[in-house]
């Protein structure tokens, strides 16, 4: 901005450089120099610069010249210019206590204005005070007044079939007990409100007698006018789960302990389907007028629905199950794994058929986070249950995979009753008899265990010497150091007792048992993607999407046995060229045999 106000004077056309690159805020005098050698010799710009020179020299004096005047009475214009400001400090000083003194005056002003501010919020608050106890007072003697008038005519009312006027009397009751309610809590702490307290714990108890007993009359009679007044006067009071509550005493646990019967469910083959059929059939038979009032049927009409109240959810359920955990403990025992799958499978099965019958998902939301709902699920002891399982199946596994090399029984696809019990225990790990949707991960692990220990097991038997003798007689050991498995599906795998694995021998095989194992390796490595297809309908089941890692993991175990196809063909070839020696042996001594005649070729 200042190189655009200060303008140099201009100079001649024929000048070697440009004016204006003196005023640039990056000029450098050796990058101009340089860059004028470009042009002309340093002699013409030593020339050029000297004539400018004189013309700045020229303007400068000009300028000085323009404003010599100004520059001589500046001086001149500051004579007396002191006295005029002790003149002026004066007044002003003056002016400075009137401005104080105004400010003090204000001041006082405002805080006598704040005073009586708080004042009157003080009174404002004390006087909503007394009119809250006026307030709580009033509705005291109201409510105890409807209570003394219809004290004389209540029987009179059930007689005379009107019970909706009891509703009515109820609902005035509820909506002005709602207000004292409200005064009450905004007055606590008032000497008065603790004098009126026994009275309102009064009115409390018999409003929730009196609500207690429309109720239960109204459940009785199967009249929806009285069930809906008196849900209506619950919500009014903000007392909706002491509805809930009484629902589940008076008339769910008397069901609950009639239907769940111990001695019934071990008595029958299907004892426990029955019961849980007739747990479902308790809601539509005994809570048809509830849903309908509180909008969980669908005939359920919006004008007259009762909102706030979820019976299924906080009367049904947490009865249900307290009584299959207080009067059928043997339920959720897990010692004997077939029973308890079974078990199991029949309980999840009805928890599914009871949360279609709640009336919206808001609902089946409201039962799942029950903590009743957490409770019944976490009673079953999946851990145990699987870990008995998992040793069923590592046990016959491990027996399986033992030194002697057994054929598989009839009927089996595969050679050797090694193979047989691997794919075995992979088809029982996902087959309905086993499997769990809650164990999904655990079962997965299962099978790439089972796997990794059968590609160990094709490595051990690998390195078995071959025998030279007849396959029955092939059970015999050569001392061979044996290596030591590094998978083991062994639950009760014992470390640190008998002998080293360094110091046992290693059996021997057979040449048709080593094609065997060849056998069952392709035949086995054929049938993985068939595990895929087992596999994915029970991950789908339970929201699983990600099949193309199951795919993956899969393909690794199928390669892990393929790295041990090499060596078993090494020792194919191997066994059959030792066993062609032998019988080539006797061709070599023809020779010898025949020079011994004497006889000419």
């Amino acid at each position: 901005m200042e190189a655009k106000k200060m303008n140099l004077p201009r100079g001649p056309e024929n000048l070697c450089f440009d004016k204006d690159e003196f005023m640039k805020p990056d000029f450098d005098v050796d990058h101009f120099v340089s860059d004028c050698r470009k042009r002309v010799q340093l002699e013409e710009l030593r020339e050029d610069l000297e004539l400018y020179y004189k013309l700045l020299k020229t303007a400068m004096v000009e300028l000085i010249n323009k404003d010599y005047a100004d520059f001589v009475n500046l001086s001149t214009n500051l004579v007396g210019m002191d006295k005029a400001l002790n003149q002026l400090s004066v007044p002003l000083g003056q002016l400075r206590e009137e401005v104080m003194s105004l400010k003090a005056c204000v001041s006082e002003g405002i805080q006598a204005v704040d005073d009586r501010m708080t004042k009157q919020e003080d009174i404002r608050r004390k006087k909503m005070c007394v009119l809250r106890l006026i307030h709580v007072i009033q509705s005291v003697e109201k409510i105890e007044k409807i209570l003394h008038s219809q004290g004389t005519k209540e029987l009179s009312s059930l007689e005379g079939n009107s019970p909706l006027l009891t509703g009515q009397v109820l609902e005035r009751i509820a909506t002005e007990f709602n207000q004292l309610q409200f005064h009450a809590v905004q007055s606590k702490g008032m000497p008065l409100l603790d004098k009126v307290r026994p009275r309102i714990a009064g009115i409390t108890a018999m409003l929730q007698q009196s609500l207690e007993g429309l109720l239960l009359e109204g459940l009785q009679a199967s009249n929806v006018d009285i069930i809906r007044h008196c849900l209506r006067t619950y919500a009014t009071i903000d007392k909706t789960r002491d509805a809930e509550a009484l629902v589940g005493q008076v008339l769910v646990k008397p069901y609950i302990d009639e239907v769940i019967v111990e001695q019934y469910v071990q008595s029958h083959p299907n004892g426990l389907q029955a019961m849980y059929n007739k747990l479902l059939e308790f809601v539509p038979h005994h809570c048809r007028l509830l849903r309908e009032v509180t909008g969980g049927a669908i005939s359920s009409e919006k004008a007259d629905i009762v909102p706030g109240y979820d019976f299924l959810v906080n009367s049904v359920w947490p009865e249900i199950v307290h009584g299959l955990e207080e009067k059928l403990p043997s339920l959720f025992n897990p010692g004997n794994p077939d029973v308890f799958h079974e078990k199991y499978t029949t309980s999840m099965d009805f928890v599914r058929k009871f949360e279609r019958q709640c009336g919206s998902q808001a609902s089946v939301k409201r039962l799942r986070s029950h903590p009743s709902y957490h409770s019944f699920n976490n009673k079953w002891n999946l851990p145990v249950y699987f870990q008995i399982r998992f040793r069923e199946i590592a046990g016959a596994l491990e027996e399986a995979l033992s030194d002697t090399l057994e054929e598989a029984p009839a009927g089996s696809s595969y050679c050797l009753l090694a193979t047989h019990m691997v794919w075995m225990s992979l088809l029982k790990c996902w087959s309905d008899q086993m499997f769990l949707p809650l164990l999904a991960h655990r079962l997965w692990k299962l099978t790439l265990q089972i796997l990794a220990r059968y590609s160990v097991f094709i490595g051990e038997v690998s390195v078995r010497p071959i025998s030279s003798e007849n396959t029955k007689e092939s059970k015999k050991s050569v001392p061979v150091v044996r290596k030591e498995s590094s998978v083991s599906l062994n639950p009760s795998e014992d470390q640190g007792n008998g002998s080293s694995p360094e110091s046992q021998p290693l059996p021997s095989i057979s040449s048709t048992q080593l094609l065997y194992v060849a056998a069952d390796l392709d035949k086995l490595q054929d049938q993985i993607p068939d595990i895929l297809e087992m596999i994915k309908p029970k991950l789908e089941m339970i929201g699983f999407k990600n099949i193309s890692s199951i795919a993956g993991a899969l393909e690794d175990s199928k390669t892990s046995l393929s790295a041990c196809v090499p060596t078993l063909n090494n020792r194919i070839i191997q066994d059959l060229s030792e066993s062609s020696f032998a019988y080539l042996k006797s061709a070599l001594e023809v020779p010898r045999l025949y020079r011994r005649t004497n006889k000419v070729l």
